[in-house]
């Protein structure tokens, strides 16, 4: 539905995009994640037509449409800002749009109705912008871009200003109008918990390119580049040089004496060799702390130095003989240990929950 071909964007002399590829398919919800300042909202803001790339083309279901005006597209954008008018009540700033296409009355206002019922505020059609919740303004931004039953619906951080209990709301309800209406939404957002749920595939950015681009549990299980693995939650890096291969199987010399080893059907597609310098991600809640590591598991002698209350989940910072810190998340019904600040433990992993990141 959405192609994007080589394109790069500048700013006077600044560089912003550079050379991007990118396709969303028709009924997807695809995100495009980053910190900011990654190029993310300019990619969507030359998608929808308020930016002109500087090369490459922008296709819309098989048009060319980079130098296209936005209301020559089919497409519509939500903001974070909303961007109702406030002398109009909700009824009139959905059927905006509507009327500017010159649609009879009645069509307008089937047409509204349906738009309302879509975004749960049938019986909100008389009240102002002043009268309601930003929750509810948010559904009317919605509510007023898809009544022109785009192709593609775009959305610049359209929760970012909502309170976090209901952005949780907004963001099922969101996924659930996405599913309904069946068309593709383009997503930005800084939020990496956002992606994780809404999206179908979510392409992090970094520096203007794209880092990785997959479903959310490639880009969470299987991050292709410390950045990814960085940026993508909470993760524990390993700097190691390769010690041996076999064809699943990697194993890694770190931190001094430690030996560490990676398997998985991926490693072979790696093309690695012996004695390459490459990363070892693994995640928190893949981790438990022992006293008595179990034969056939990595482990990693440590010196706890904080444990941490989060509610469902002990959160253990400790320190590993090179002094750099690692971070295991338990489940507090399932803590291995009840150890203290400065206990002499062991932090143990399956070979199969990490992953090689190579530089």
């Amino acid at each position: 539905m959405v192609r994007l071909l080589n394109v790069s964007k500048d700013f006077g002399e600044q560089r912003v995009i550079e050379d991007l590829n990118l396709d969303a398919e028709q009924g997807e919800f695809l995100t495009l994640l980053g910190p900011s300042g990654c190029g993310k909202t300019t990619t969507l803001r030359m998608i929808a037509g308020f930016e002109q790339p500087t090369d490459g083309q922008i296709l819309l279901n098989g048009e060319d449409v980079s130098h296209n005006q936005p209301y020559e597209r089919d497409v519509n954008t939500v903001f974070q800002s909303y961007a109702l008018f406030p002398h109009m009540n909700i009824f009139e700033n959905i059927a905006f749009g509507l009327k500017l296409k010159k649609l009879n009355k009645d069509e307008i206002n089937k047409r509204v109705m349906e738009a309302l019922r879509l975004v749960r505020l049938d019986g909100y059609e008389s009240r102002k912008p002043n009268e309601i919740s930003g929750g509810q303004k948010q559904r009317v931004a919605i509510a007023r871009a898809i009544i022109n039953n785009p192709k593609v619906l775009l959305l610049d951080e359209p929760l970012g200003a909502l309170d976090l209990k209901l952005r949780k709301e907004m963001q099922i309800e969101l996924k659930h109008l996405q599913q309904k209406l069946g068309i593709t939404f383009i997503y930005v957002t800084h939020d990496q918990e956002e992606a994780l749920i809404l999206s179908d595939r979510i392409a992090v950015m970094n520096g203007g390119k794209i880092e990785q681009l997959g479903t959310p549990s490639e880009i969470y299980e299987k991050p292709r580049t410390r950045f990814v693995a960085d940026f993508i939650g909470e993760t524990n890096i390993f700097e190691g040089t390769v010690r041996s291969l076999s064809q699943d199987c990697v194993a890694l010399a770190v931190d001094c004496d430690n030996e560490i080893t990676v398997s998985g059907p991926w490693v072979e597609t790696l093309s690695l060799r012996v004695n390459q310098q490459v990363y070892a991600a693994v995640r928190p809640e893949k981790m438990q702390l022992v006293n008595s590591p179990e034969h056939g598991k990595n482990k990693i002698k440590v010196k706890i130095k904080e444990r941490i209350y989060a509610g469902s989940v002990n959160k253990t910072i400790a320190i590993m003989p090179n002094g750099s810190e690692v971070i295991v998340n338990e489940l507090r019904d399932n803590a291995g240990i009840s150890g203290d600040a400065n206990s002499n433990v062991f932090v143990q992993w399956d070979y199969g929950d990490g992953v090689v990141i190579l530089p």
